[in-house]
């Protein structure tokens, strides 16, 4: 354990250290600052209650974009600039190497999530009787879920490259796929169907967590992506150390 929160500090603190994450933190809140003013006013000339789905929606498809910029370093770096070989002379097992390295990584997009909950307090000031509180849990426990995946996959997707833009554009090729492969399902039928339908992201989180809903099988499926990403990870690291 001593090894993964070494790894883990080192990494989180560099992100403060890195004016692109501060950047990429920047964005992600700035956007879906303007996206909440957007939806406010129009909530209020249209006379509807406004939601806390118009937070958590935005900031899911926010985190898809921004999480390749945050993790595409993580890896890539490490082998650019020749500091992967000192790391794998070191008594560090693989293992310990990618799990702290994704949870530092998680630490600042879960810093980046927990910094945007100003918007729900803002918006249960602004609301009568207030907020859902029940939406508001449900909706950011699946967005935690759903970072932890997509950290999880940057991990590995960096570890395989040694040029940071092509772990960036490689990750972000990635997550779209699982975001948009269950659209080819509403034209198929049968067991492939269904299973496209599983494996898309959005499919567990649009229909359970953002609905207020916390299904165990989309909690399971969530951990079983970050725990597979991290186990390729893994493995991508001992055959470059057996190479």
């Amino acid at each position: 354990m001593h090894n993964i929160w070494t790894i883990t500090r080192r990494e989180y603190n560099y992100y403060f250290s890195n004016p692109a994450a501060y950047l990429v933190a920047f964005m992600v809140l700035l956007i879906l600052g303007i996206l909440f003013y957007a939806n406010i006013t129009a909530a209020i000339l249209q006379q509807y209650p406004a939601s806390v789905q118009i937070i958590i929606g935005p900031l899911t498809t926010l985190l898809l974009f921004a999480t390749p910029a945050i993790t595409m370093r993580l890896l890539a770096e490490e082998q650019r600039s020749g500091t992967m070989e000192l790391l794998l002379t070191t008594p560090i097992r693989d293992w310990e190497l990618i799990l702290g390295k994704w949870l530092g990584a998680f630490l600042f997009v879960l810093t980046i999530v927990l910094t945007s909950l100003i918007f729900p307090v803002f918006l249960n000031q602004m609301v009568e009787p207030g907020i859902d509180q029940g939406l508001l849990i449900s909706g950011y426990l699946g967005v935690l879920l759903f970072s932890a995946a997509l950290v999880a996959i940057g991990v590995a997707v960096s570890s395989l490259f040694s040029n940071q833009i092509a772990a960036f554009f490689s990750t972000l090729g990635v997550y779209l796929l699982l975001w948009l492969i269950g659209t080819p399902a509403q034209a198929m039928g049968g067991a492939g169907s269904k299973l496209l339908s599983y494996l898309d992201f959005g499919e567990h989180f649009y229909a359970t967590f953002f609905q207020g809903i916390v299904d165990m099988s989309d909690v399971v499926y969530y951990l079983s992506v970050t725990a597979l990403a991290l186990f390729l990870g893994t493995i991508s690291i001992e055959v470059r150390r057996w190479r």
